[in-house]
């Protein structure tokens, strides 16, 4: 069960707006195919309500709804009747699963709680909805008052509940006290469906989720990137991969729709992945050593069953003054540039020279790093689509102007257009030479980033990366210039080369 949308959004400085959950949900249950979706707090907002409203109504279309989940609260049926009337069908109703929380918190005995609850439940099964149950701080009850937590089940577990929800809820557990305290709950209640909801206090949550299955666990809630309140939840990539590849499980996710999902939530959230999060962490794919790149090369050494291909990725080979030659001549065979073993000593050399200098060196650097050292730089003639001349004007109070020529397998073309930017005016002058005169549409702008590349370490090169999609291909360019609207022309080219090839 994914939570990116209630839990997740209890992210520090995190809030998705409507539209967003809608896309969010329909990627969720449609793309990346989890079994169902947490997608809001009751009561919260108008906008909240507006959210599970969009949602409700487009899972109810695609015939979804019983995977579409809503938490709500002991309340005397509020947060019933408030999912009803947003079109929900399902609740996730919040309880205390410790005596601390249950005494504390609500002032109440367990007898008076397990009424409360007991009293929701009929509510919402004569609303006709299916309700599972938080036992909030569960894991702190097992603790400290187990004879709490099983009178609470022992008075709830004959009144329609689903699913019981077991919360480490202050991340307080380790995988063996995960596994001895749910053992527990199976071997006691072993006709019950149990899930688990992990949070990352001590980096543990993916440990922690793991040992609840092999206890047990017949669920497990995750969260896209691992969002959620404070340290965060279990992620939904590193939690699907171990237990496919570890444990031969069989889930429904479909991974190769992963990175994209962790894109867009990184994007909706603001939040950004750490290059080194597993998965979907952008240098995850990537060989710095020189060795692993020679091993690769001779029989694929130095990989592991997480081949990126699975995950809509590709692997690369880092360079710097660790890389070596193999890892050179990767890239170098990468981008089509075949030199001469003298011509790669010479190009290592001046790569091992940055590296020493804390430089990182990308594969898009080496086209002028070859140059520089070689003086020349690989042959016009390998491109079939070529940029022959352009100019483009920018003046305050009026749309920048384009106007551009171009060759496509040897035959020249004109193209002029106003835009929003200069780069905008030019992208619309190629668009325009496309349609009108080749009859052919060019793929879709998905993503713009510009960064002084790598960290602002070099000499003042701008960094241009372009996401691109072509039906359900996804793919990027990137290109370094000092000027920042020819890298992105350039990096506009090289999508334009890959395709024509195709």
């Amino acid at each position: 069960m994914d939570s990116t949308l209630r839990d997740g959004e209890q992210t520090s400085g995190v809030s998705f707006v409507p539209h967003e959950k809608l896309m969010l949900a329909r990627m969720l249950l449609r793309d990346v195919n989890v079994d169902r979706i947490e997608v809001a707090s009751a009561r919260v907002s108008e906008g909240e309500r507006e959210a599970v409203k969009m949602i409700c109504r487009y899972a109810q279309m695609a015939e979804m709804l019983d995977r579409v989940e809503v938490l709500g609260f002991v309340d005397n049926g509020k947060s019933i009747d408030w999912i009803s009337g947003c079109g929900g069908k399902v609740i996730n109703l919040l309880s205390k699963g410790s005596l601390k929380h249950c005494m504390q918190q609500l002032g109440k005995t367990a007898p008076e709680h397990i009424f409360d609850i007991r009293r929701e439940v009929d509510y919402a099964h004569s609303k006709g909805m299916t309700v599972n149950l938080y036992l909030e701080d569960w894991s702190n009850g097992m603790k400290n008052s187990p004879e709490y937590v099983f009178q609470l089940m022992e008075g709830l577990k004959d009144c329609g509940i689903k699913r019981f929800m077991l919360p480490d809820t202050l991340g307080v557990l380790d995988p063996l006290s995960v596994s001895q305290f749910f053992l527990k709950m199976v071997d006691k209640y072993p006709d019950i469906h149990f899930d688990f909801h992990a949070h990352n206090d001590y980096d543990l949550a993916v440990a922690n989720s793991l040992s609840a299955v092999l206890a047990g666990a017949a669920g497990l809630h995750v969260t896209v990137n691992g969002l959620g309140e404070r340290c965060g939840n279990a992620p939904l990539s590193s939690v699907h991969v171990i237990l496919t590849d570890h444990f031969n499980a069989i889930t429904n996710i479909n991974e190769n729709r992963l990175n994209e999902v962790s894109r867009v939530v990184e994007s909706y959230s603001g939040i950004p992945v750490a290059p080194n999060q597993p998965i979907v962490g952008e240098n995850v794919f990537t060989q710095v050593a020189g060795v692993h790149a020679d091993g690769d090369n001779k029989d694929n050494l130095y990989c592991n069953a997480l081949a990126p291909e699975r995950f809509g990725r590709k692997r690369e080979y880092a360079l710097g003054k660790s890389s070596g030659k193999a890892n050179i001549e990767m890239n170098l065979q990468e981008l089509g540039l075949e030199l001469t073993p003298e011509q790669v000593k010479k190009i290592t050399q001046r790569i091992t020279e940055l590296g020493d200098r804390k430089e990182r060196v990308t594969q898009e650097d080496l086209p002028f790093i070859v140059s520089d050292v070689l003086k020349h730089s690989a042959p016009d003639s390998e491109e079939s689509v070529k940029l022959l001349g352009y100019m483009v004007s920018l003046a305050y109070g009026i749309k920048p102007i384009a106007s551009i020529k171009i060759s496509v397998n040897g035959k020249e073309y004109t193209g002029d257009a106003t835009g929003d930017g200069q780069y905008d005016a030019f992208v619309k002058a190629l668009r325009q030479i496309y349609l009108e005169k080749l009859g052919r549409t060019l793929p879709h702008l998905l993503n713009y980033a510009v960064t002084i590349p790598p960290g602002g370490r070099t000499d003042a090169l701008v960094q241009t990366v372009i996401t691109w999609q072509q039906g359900s291909n996804i793919f990027r360019t990137r290109s370094l210039d000092a000027d920042q609207t020819q890298a992105a022309i350039n990096a506009t080219f090289k999508m334009l080369n890959i395709i024509e090839k195709k």
